[in-house]
């Protein structure tokens, strides 16, 4: 059995590169998630997790985390960065100086977010997507080719129906997390979010 400080230093170069080798699949997330299902388990088998301090922060408290709250970490991360992306991308592209303003929210908020998940991830041996999915690349690549109030439709569209989802999964995480850490990241973010969806609906014309 490996000492638990061996299982982290491991699992810390495993969230510096992805773990995207070995994988068997391209896609970031679907890595991501499969690497957390092996240094979970790994963590899991060692007697002298709770008795190794140098596994703890002076935030967080050290691992390992259920599937669930690793899953919710992973989500969580790649619809941060598909949000910063599509942002990005709005900044330049958009038409409507109401939307630029926006996406600049974006761009400010989700990075905050992203920074704080990855302090959270590296202390609890989660490792991020080093890319957003395949699925989301496309539709970012997909608005980068339109323009006007044809870009201007489809950001709003893409905004609306990704803060819905982010919504949802951070109010079922702030429910049922296990882990007390991830649990307050998902409460402490969600009415960001919240006011995100408002802003999203209201340039929309939705209520």
């Amino acid at each position: 059995m490996k000492p638990l400080s061996l299982l982290i230093a491991g699992a810390g170069m495993c969230l510096m590169f992805a773990c995207g080798s070995g994988t068997g699949s391209s896609d970031s997330v679907d890595s991501a998630k499969s690497a957390n299902d092996s240094t979970m388990g790994a963590m899991k088998d060692s007697t002298s997790m709770s008795k190794d301090s140098s596994a703890s922060s002076a935030q967080y408290t050290a691992g390992p985390v259920d599937k669930d709250d690793a899953n919710f970490a992973v989500d969580a991360a790649n619809g941060g960065m598909t949000e910063i992306a599509a942002s990005q991308v709005a900044q330049n592209s958009a038409s409507s100086q109401r939307i630029k303003d926006f996406a600049a929210m974006m761009v400010q908020d989700h990075t905050k977010a992203g920074d704080e998940l990855k302090k959270l991830a590296a202390a609890k041996s989660i490792t991020l997507p080093s890319a957003i999915s395949d699925k989301n690349q496309k539709e970012v690549d997909g608005l980068g080719k339109k323009t006007g109030a044809d870009f201007d439709k489809a950001y709003v569209k893409l905004m609306l129906d990704d803060h819905k989802g982010a919504v949802d999964l951070f109010k079922k995480e702030s429910d049922k997390a296990k882990d007390a850490d991830i649990k307050t990241f998902a409460t402490k973010t969600l009415p960001t979010l919240e006011m995100h969806l408002d802003s999203i609906k209201a340039i929309a014309g939705k209520k």
